[in-house]
């Protein structure tokens, strides 16, 4: 099985606000979708988009750098035997969190 990362931009999910709890019960009800299907591994939402960049120095600055124009909202890990799977995966995601979802493979440690 390989692991994917599904993941949006935060500001993308734009609904009205009467809507969050029907959005929230959607997007939970497809994690717990996939909880039963054995293929989640984990994942959130982020509460603020304020980090600390640590630099190879170990000097902390605030970030995300002023250049950034996209930064990460929220991200599940799902664990599934092919590209397809991961795609209908984010393509349930998608549609619970009315948001597009990127989908990238998680490199294999051979160490681990």
């Amino acid at each position: 099985m390989t692991r994917y990362m599904i993941s949006f931009d935060d500001g993308t999910m734009i609904f009205p606000e009467e809507d969050l709890p029907e959005v929230s019960d959607a997007s939970h009800a497809v994690v717990r979708q996939a909880q039963e299907a054995g293929v989640w591994v984990f994942g959130g939402g982020l509460l603020t988009q304020r980090a600390s960049v640590v630099a190879t120095d170990g000097t902390v600055t605030d970030g995300p750098y002023p250049e950034t124009k996209a930064v990460l909202g929220g991200f599940s890990v799902i664990d599934v035997p092919t590209r397809e799977d991961a795609l209908e995966w984010a393509a349930k995601i998608a549609a619970s969190c009315r948001c597009a979802q990127e989908v990238r493979e998680i490199m294999d440690d051979p160490d681990a």
